[in-house]
Protein backbone atom coordinates (compact mmCIF):
# COMPACT_ATOMS: atom_id res chain seq x y z
CA UNK A 1 0.00 0.00 0.00
CA UNK A 2 1.84 2.72 -1.04
CA UNK A 3 -0.45 5.64 -0.72
CA UNK A 4 -2.95 6.77 1.38
CA UNK A 5 -4.86 8.60 -1.25
CA UNK A 6 -8.61 8.01 -1.48
CA UNK A 7 -8.16 5.02 1.10
CA UNK A 8 -10.59 4.54 3.98
CA UNK A 9 -9.29 3.94 7.42
CA UNK A 10 -10.77 3.27 10.80
CA UNK A 11 -8.95 4.83 13.46
CA UNK A 12 -9.93 4.17 17.29
CA UNK A 13 -8.63 6.22 20.41
CA UNK A 14 -9.46 9.67 17.75
CA UNK A 15 -10.58 12.20 19.79
CA UNK A 16 -7.16 12.72 22.08
CA UNK A 17 -4.01 12.40 22.70
CA UNK A 18 -1.62 10.58 20.22
CA UNK A 19 -5.24 9.65 17.80
CA UNK A 20 -5.33 13.36 17.08
CA UNK A 21 -2.17 13.57 15.27
CA UNK A 22 -2.37 10.22 14.02
CA UNK A 23 -5.72 11.50 12.34
CA UNK A 24 -4.23 14.86 11.00
CA UNK A 25 -1.69 12.67 9.10
CA UNK A 26 -3.54 10.59 7.43
CA UNK A 27 -5.60 13.59 6.31
CA UNK A 28 -2.27 14.90 4.86
CA UNK A 29 -2.43 11.98 2.51
CA UNK A 30 -6.24 12.62 1.57
CA UNK A 31 -7.62 9.34 3.39
CA UNK A 32 -10.91 9.10 4.41
CA UNK A 33 -10.46 8.60 8.50
CA UNK A 34 -13.18 6.85 10.52
CA UNK A 35 -12.73 8.48 13.97
CA UNK A 36 -14.18 6.41 16.72
CA UNK A 37 -14.09 7.50 20.31
CA UNK A 38 -15.88 7.96 23.18
CA UNK A 39 -16.21 11.73 23.44
CA UNK A 40 -18.33 13.71 20.98
CA UNK A 41 -17.14 16.58 21.76
CA UNK A 42 -13.42 15.58 21.49
CA UNK A 43 -14.17 13.46 17.84
CA UNK A 44 -15.84 16.75 16.70
CA UNK A 45 -12.62 18.30 16.90
CA UNK A 46 -10.63 15.93 15.39
CA UNK A 47 -13.03 15.82 12.42
CA UNK A 48 -12.66 19.55 11.91
CA UNK A 49 -9.06 18.79 12.24
CA UNK A 50 -8.66 16.16 9.55
CA UNK A 51 -10.78 18.26 7.37
CA UNK A 52 -8.92 21.08 7.45
CA UNK A 53 -5.78 19.45 6.48
CA UNK A 54 -7.62 18.02 3.46
CA UNK A 55 -9.02 14.89 4.21
CA UNK A 56 -12.57 13.54 4.65
CA UNK A 57 -14.33 12.91 8.25
CA UNK A 58 -16.68 10.80 9.62
CA UNK A 59 -17.17 10.32 13.30
CA UNK A 60 -19.07 7.24 15.27
CA UNK A 61 -18.76 8.17 19.19
CA UNK A 62 -18.32 4.44 20.79
CA UNK A 63 -16.70 3.09 23.60
CA UNK A 64 -14.50 0.09 22.43
CA UNK A 65 -13.67 -1.23 25.80
CA UNK A 66 -17.62 -2.57 24.92
CA UNK A 67 -16.13 -5.72 23.45
CA UNK A 68 -19.73 -7.67 23.13
CA UNK A 69 -20.51 -4.91 20.61
CA UNK A 70 -18.02 -4.17 18.60
CA UNK A 71 -19.22 -6.33 15.91
CA UNK A 72 -21.65 -3.25 15.52
CA UNK A 73 -19.22 -0.65 15.14
CA UNK A 74 -17.60 -2.44 12.39
CA UNK A 75 -20.87 -3.25 10.61
CA UNK A 76 -22.14 0.61 11.45
CA UNK A 77 -18.59 1.36 9.71
CA UNK A 78 -18.76 -0.19 6.88
CA UNK A 79 -22.69 0.43 6.30
CA UNK A 80 -21.17 4.27 6.29
CA UNK A 81 -17.92 4.61 4.17
CA UNK A 82 -18.04 0.45 2.96
CA UNK A 83 -14.65 -1.50 3.08
CA UNK A 84 -12.00 -0.60 5.42
CA UNK A 85 -8.59 -0.46 4.02
CA UNK A 86 -6.62 0.09 7.19
CA UNK A 87 -7.57 -0.54 10.74
CA UNK A 88 -5.14 1.66 13.53
CA UNK A 89 -6.16 0.24 16.77
CA UNK A 90 -4.56 2.93 18.78
CA UNK A 91 -7.25 3.73 21.87
CA UNK A 92 -5.75 2.22 25.32
CA UNK A 93 -5.48 3.08 28.74
CA UNK A 94 -2.68 3.01 31.20
CA UNK A 95 -3.24 2.73 34.93
CA UNK A 96 -0.07 3.42 36.96
CA UNK A 97 0.12 1.13 40.64
CA UNK A 98 2.45 -1.41 42.40
CA UNK A 99 0.75 -4.66 40.94
CA UNK A 100 -0.73 -5.68 44.84
CA UNK A 101 -2.87 -2.75 44.24
CA UNK A 102 -4.58 -2.96 40.85
CA UNK A 103 -8.42 -4.42 41.19
CA UNK A 104 -9.82 -7.24 38.68
CA UNK A 105 -11.70 -4.23 37.65
CA UNK A 106 -9.20 -2.23 36.41
CA UNK A 107 -7.03 -5.34 35.33
CA UNK A 108 -9.98 -6.17 33.01
CA UNK A 109 -10.74 -3.04 31.82
CA UNK A 110 -6.76 -2.40 30.66
CA UNK A 111 -6.71 -5.60 28.92
CA UNK A 112 -10.24 -5.02 27.04
CA UNK A 113 -9.35 -1.20 26.12
CA UNK A 114 -5.79 -2.25 24.91
CA UNK A 115 -5.98 -6.12 23.75
CA UNK A 116 -9.50 -7.57 23.52
CA UNK A 117 -10.92 -4.61 21.15
CA UNK A 118 -7.70 -4.36 19.02
CA UNK A 119 -8.16 -8.17 18.60
CA UNK A 120 -12.25 -8.27 18.33
CA UNK A 121 -12.18 -5.13 15.96
CA UNK A 122 -9.62 -6.74 13.64
CA UNK A 123 -12.03 -10.00 13.81
CA UNK A 124 -14.79 -8.86 12.45
CA UNK A 125 -12.58 -6.51 9.84
CA UNK A 126 -10.00 -8.61 8.66
CA UNK A 127 -12.54 -11.51 6.22
CA UNK A 128 -13.79 -8.58 4.33
CA UNK A 129 -10.03 -7.28 3.81
CA UNK A 130 -8.85 -11.15 2.91
CA UNK A 131 -11.81 -11.77 0.56
CA UNK A 132 -10.43 -8.56 -1.39
CA UNK A 133 -7.07 -8.84 -1.16
CA UNK A 134 -5.83 -6.37 0.51
CA UNK A 135 -5.96 -4.40 3.84
CA UNK A 136 -3.58 -3.45 6.47
CA UNK A 137 -3.65 -3.64 10.42
CA UNK A 138 -1.68 -1.52 12.69
CA UNK A 139 -1.88 -1.65 16.23
CA UNK A 140 -0.01 0.59 18.38
CA UNK A 141 1.61 -0.85 21.41
CA UNK A 142 4.62 0.52 23.09
CA UNK A 143 8.33 -0.26 24.03
CA UNK A 144 6.70 -1.05 27.60
CA UNK A 145 5.10 -4.05 25.84
CA UNK A 146 8.86 -4.78 24.47
CA UNK A 147 10.46 -4.78 28.15
CA UNK A 148 8.45 -4.28 31.21
CA UNK A 149 8.32 -1.49 33.42
CA UNK A 150 8.11 -1.83 36.97
CA UNK A 151 4.77 -0.09 38.26
CA UNK A 152 2.85 -0.52 34.95
CA UNK A 153 2.70 -4.08 34.66
CA UNK A 154 -0.35 -4.62 33.22
CA UNK A 155 -0.10 -2.01 30.96
CA UNK A 156 3.22 -3.31 29.84
CA UNK A 157 1.51 -6.94 29.72
CA UNK A 158 -1.13 -5.81 27.22
CA UNK A 159 1.16 -4.00 25.07
CA UNK A 160 3.11 -7.35 25.27
CA UNK A 161 -0.08 -9.16 24.08
CA UNK A 162 -0.60 -6.66 21.33
CA UNK A 163 3.00 -6.94 19.89
CA UNK A 164 2.82 -11.11 20.09
CA UNK A 165 -0.53 -11.63 18.57
CA UNK A 166 0.34 -8.98 16.26
CA UNK A 167 3.40 -11.03 15.08
CA UNK A 168 1.62 -14.43 14.62
CA UNK A 169 -1.12 -12.17 12.56
CA UNK A 170 1.39 -10.87 10.17
CA UNK A 171 2.44 -15.04 9.98
CA UNK A 172 -0.63 -16.04 9.35
CA UNK A 173 -1.80 -13.24 6.81
CA UNK A 174 0.98 -13.86 4.34
CA UNK A 175 0.10 -14.44 0.71
CA UNK A 176 -3.46 -12.88 1.34
CA UNK A 177 -2.65 -9.33 0.26
CA UNK A 178 -3.57 -7.86 3.74
CA UNK A 179 -0.73 -7.03 6.12
CA UNK A 180 -0.43 -6.33 9.94
CA UNK A 181 1.91 -3.93 11.84
CA UNK A 182 2.96 -3.12 15.44
CA UNK A 183 4.10 0.81 16.06
CA UNK A 184 5.93 0.76 19.26
CA UNK A 185 6.73 4.06 20.61
CA UNK A 186 8.39 5.40 23.91
CA UNK A 187 7.35 8.19 26.36
CA UNK A 188 5.64 11.21 24.14
CA UNK A 189 5.47 14.49 24.49
CA UNK A 190 2.76 17.55 24.35
CA UNK A 191 -0.32 15.38 24.94
CA UNK A 192 -0.82 11.66 26.11
CA UNK A 193 -0.93 9.24 28.97
CA UNK A 194 2.91 10.52 29.38
CA UNK A 195 1.65 14.42 30.11
CA UNK A 196 -1.59 13.17 31.75
CA UNK A 197 -0.41 12.49 35.24
CA UNK A 198 1.99 16.14 35.59
CA UNK A 199 5.27 13.67 36.24
CA UNK A 200 8.31 14.55 33.81
CA UNK A 201 9.22 11.88 32.11
CA UNK A 202 13.25 10.86 31.98
CA UNK A 203 14.67 12.77 29.22
CA UNK A 204 17.53 10.02 29.14
CA UNK A 205 15.10 7.64 28.12
CA UNK A 206 14.14 9.36 24.83
CA UNK A 207 11.38 11.59 24.34
CA UNK A 208 9.19 11.50 21.40
CA UNK A 209 6.61 14.47 19.52
CA UNK A 210 3.39 12.88 18.49
CA UNK A 211 4.09 14.20 15.54
CA UNK A 212 6.87 12.21 14.82
CA UNK A 213 4.84 9.13 16.03
CA UNK A 214 2.28 9.63 13.29
CA UNK A 215 4.51 10.24 10.74
CA UNK A 216 6.54 6.94 11.09
CA UNK A 217 2.86 4.90 11.61
CA UNK A 218 1.93 6.76 8.03
CA UNK A 219 5.23 5.33 6.46
CA UNK A 220 4.65 1.83 8.44
CA UNK A 221 1.22 1.76 6.31
CA UNK A 222 2.93 2.74 3.18
CA UNK A 223 5.52 0.64 3.22
CA UNK A 224 4.05 -2.45 4.98
CA UNK A 225 7.02 -2.49 7.79
CA UNK A 226 6.05 -4.79 10.12
CA UNK A 227 7.49 -3.09 13.31
CA UNK A 228 8.52 -0.16 14.19
CA UNK A 229 9.97 1.44 17.25
CA UNK A 230 10.00 5.44 17.50
CA UNK A 231 12.20 6.93 19.78
CA UNK A 232 13.08 10.64 20.01
CA UNK A 233 15.87 10.28 16.90
CA UNK A 234 17.09 7.68 14.88
CA UNK A 235 20.33 6.93 17.52
CA UNK A 236 17.85 6.59 20.36
CA UNK A 237 16.14 4.14 18.43
CA UNK A 238 19.25 2.36 17.21
CA UNK A 239 20.27 2.38 21.13
CA UNK A 240 16.73 0.91 22.17
CA UNK A 241 17.08 -1.91 19.81
CA UNK A 242 20.58 -2.48 21.18
CA UNK A 243 18.90 -2.63 24.47
CA UNK A 244 16.51 -4.70 24.15
CA UNK A 245 18.46 -6.82 22.22
CA UNK A 246 20.53 -7.12 25.21
CA UNK A 247 17.38 -7.47 27.29
CA UNK A 248 17.02 -11.09 25.97
CA UNK A 249 20.19 -12.24 27.00
CA UNK A 250 20.30 -10.84 30.20
CA UNK A 251 17.04 -9.00 31.26
CA UNK A 252 18.30 -7.93 34.96
CA UNK A 253 21.19 -6.07 33.37
CA UNK A 254 18.63 -3.58 31.52
CA UNK A 255 16.69 -3.70 34.98
CA UNK A 256 19.04 -2.06 35.53
CA UNK A 257 19.72 0.20 33.25
CA UNK A 258 16.11 1.01 33.63
CA UNK A 259 16.43 2.61 37.40
CA UNK A 260 19.96 4.50 36.12
CA UNK A 261 17.62 5.85 33.31
CA UNK A 262 14.78 6.00 36.33
CA UNK A 263 11.73 4.94 34.18
CA UNK A 264 11.32 2.88 37.49
CA UNK A 265 11.25 6.06 39.70
CA UNK A 266 8.81 7.84 37.08
CA UNK A 267 6.47 4.88 37.25
CA UNK A 268 6.43 4.73 41.05
CA UNK A 269 6.18 8.80 41.52
CA UNK A 270 3.19 8.22 38.92
CA UNK A 271 1.49 4.96 41.14
CA UNK A 272 1.89 7.46 44.11
CA UNK A 273 0.35 10.30 42.83
CA UNK A 274 -2.37 8.12 41.41
CA UNK A 275 -2.43 6.34 44.88
CA UNK A 276 -2.79 9.84 46.86
CA UNK A 277 -5.54 11.15 44.50
CA UNK A 278 -8.12 8.41 45.03
CA UNK A 279 -7.45 8.76 48.69
CA UNK A 280 -8.53 11.98 48.45
CA UNK A 281 -11.36 11.44 45.88
CA UNK A 282 -12.71 8.58 48.21
CA UNK A 283 -12.54 11.23 51.18
CA UNK A 284 -14.29 13.61 49.98
CA UNK A 285 -16.95 11.01 49.19
CA UNK A 286 -17.68 10.29 52.49
CA UNK A 287 -17.66 13.88 53.96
Amino acid sequence: MTTLTGKTVLLTGASRGLGVYIARALAKEQATVVCVSRSRSGLAQTCNAVEAAGGNAIAIPFDVSNISQLSGLAQQAQDIVGPIDVLINNAGIEINSAFANYSLAEIQSIFNTNLLAAMELTRFLLPNMMERGSGRIVNIASLAGKKGVAFNSVYSASKAGLIMWTDALRQELVGTGVQAAVVCPGYISQTGMTVDTRVAAPKLAGISTPQSVANAIVRAIKYNTAEVIVNENPIMESLTRLMLSLGQLAPTSVDTIYRWLGVVKFNQKRAENRAKESCVAVGSHQA
